[in-house]
């Protein structure tokens, strides 16, 4: 039994040993090559767009200066920016990750990853200590903050484009131009796209269901929908969205795709137009943390709040969130699978470009070809799902929500156990390799009245497809109990 203990651990010691070159090779060649598809992506958008496109190993370019004033202001560290919405400048808060991720051309990052110190003046309303009452002077305050080359290229299509006449929203060459992926462009109306169904008449409760990334309401649609009981059906009012970007929602090329727009939209396209008042939330993976900011800010409408695989890592003291949270979830390996593919969408900008130039531009020969091969034996919503996104909505959703919030996780936890009274559920595949089951032991750790369920041999996926019957008949438990 020692020999094979022993023999065993020198098993695993080189397997890690071997992973760890292997990685260090292969994410140093995919250092190079996203380098050179930069350039390469440069020439290309120019002669097919006629401009150069701005990404986040551009250099710096000249601040905004002829396009009026822009007033801000910054509170504590959070990264903010400028945005200009169609009324007024918005302050957007930004994970880092989108410009310092460091990598083998290291230097070459440093110095193309430039930052614009802009001086700025906020103008406020109540005179400071040294003004005197009734001069016409007004106190004015001075802050200083950071601002990346791509961000402010943005900012200034944005700009621009106020000034012009409005025109249907066009896809980039590098994004799929088909009916299914661009039907928001010929509608009037900026909401996502909303499917409802169950109760039509004397609806009693509302549920919102918010799928993860790169995925789109279908994950719940094509599984638990048709799953619920009768009863369930003619007493509860299921509604799903598709988030910012992803399936049949809009997909605007300038927007950044933060925190504080996936919530608004989604109040904008479901809480408002549908007059929710109190709803429950079953939300998966990333949705899981737009749900956790949706509750935050109407703590008092949510009636259960169901989690699967939520990704939250405490983050140790003194450690940028954000970083930290990137290395968590793309820890720059070869092996498993999952955290070499989270690893090429977080970390490389320009190789996650080609992906979705390859998968998702495309995505309706992959859809040809999965029903040919299966011989049209297994439903392609999944596919329809992973593949309806554009990469611009993909990286910044990354960036922005996974690795841009971590830092706000345990405050929102923490107003769920204190400021929220309904149940919290969290559900977890033991076989997950997306995000681990601690996670959802990390929730319970700050919210000590959640639920915890691991369900054996299902993983990021099989969690709800495959077991949708099941798991219809538990969130109906739920609710049911949540009720009384």
């Amino acid at each position: 039994m020692e020999v094979k203990a022993r023999s065993r651990s020198a098993l695993l010691m080189t397997g890690r040993f071997l992973n760890h070159l292997l990685s260090l090779i292969m994410f140093s060649v995919l250092d190079l090559l996203d380098f050179a598809l930069c350039y390469l992506y440069k020439v290309i958008d120019f002669f097919v767009e006629a401009e150069r496109k701005p990404c986040y190993c551009s250099s710096a370019k000249e601040a905004i200066t002829s396009s009026g004033k822009i007033l801000v202001s910054e509170q504590g560290e959070s990264k903010k920016v400028v945005c200009l919405t169609s009324t007024k400048l918005q302050l957007e808060e930004i994970s880092d990750t989108l410009y310092t991720r460091p990598a083998l051309l290291s230097g070459v990052s440093k110095s193309t990853v430039n930052r614009l110190t802009v001086n700025s003046r906020a103008v406020i309303q109540k005179p400071d200590k040294n003004t005197k009452r009734g001069g016409g002077g007004r106190g004015t305050l001075r802050s200083t903050f950071t601002v990346n080359s791509t961000i402010v290229e943005m900012l200034q299509g944005k700009i621009r484009a106020a000034h012009q006449p409005p025109h249907p929203p066009m896809p980039r060459w590098s994004d799929c131009d088909c009916k299914t992926c661009n039907s928001w462009a010929s509608s009037c109306k900026e909401t996502l796209y909303v499917k409802v169904q169950g109760a039509t008449d004397n609806v009693e409760e509302d549920v919102i269901f918010i799928h993860g990334f790169i995925s789109s309401s279908a994950f719940w649609t094509e599984t638990l929908f048709p799953n619920f009981s009768e009863s369930a059906k003619s007493k509860y009012r299921f509604i799903a969205v598709d988030l910012l970007g992803f399936g049949r929602s809009p997909k605007p090329t300038d927007s950044l795709y933060t925190l504080r727009e996936h919530v608004e939209m989604i109040e904008r396209s479901v809480l408002e137009p549908h007059k929710v008042k109190s709803f429950h939330i079953v939300a998966h993976s990333l949705g899981c943390i737009l749900a956790l900011a949706l509750s935050v800010k109407h703590p008092a409408s949510v009636k259960s709040l169901t989690l699967l695989a939520p990704p939250y890592f405490p983050v140790p003291r003194g450690v940028e969130a954000s970083q930290y949270m990137m290395r968590r979830v793309a820890p720059r390996r070869v092996w498993p699978l999952m955290a070499f593919g989270s690893s090429i969408a977080c970390w490389y900008e320009h190789i996650s470009r080609t992906v979705c130039l390859l998968i998702c531009k495309n995505h309706r020969l992959w859809d040809f070809l999965t029903k040919l091969l299966t011989r049209n034996r297994i439903r392609t919503y999944l596919i329809e799902g992973f593949c309806c996104h554009t990469h611009n909505a993909a990286w910044h959703t990354l960036h922005n929500i996974i690795c841009g919030t971590a830092g706000k996780m345990e405050g929102y936890l923490d107003v769920v156990k204190n400021r929220l009274k309904c149940a919290v559920t969290v559900i977890h595949g033991r076989d997950d390799e997306v995000i681990p089951v601690e996670c959802s032991y990390n929730v319970q750790s700050r919210v000590p009245r959640a639920q915890v369920k691991v369900v054996e041999n299902k993983d990021h996926i099989t969690i709800v497809v495959g077991r949708q019957k099941a798991f219809a008949r538990e969130l109906e438990e739920i609710w049911k109990i949540s009720s009384l």
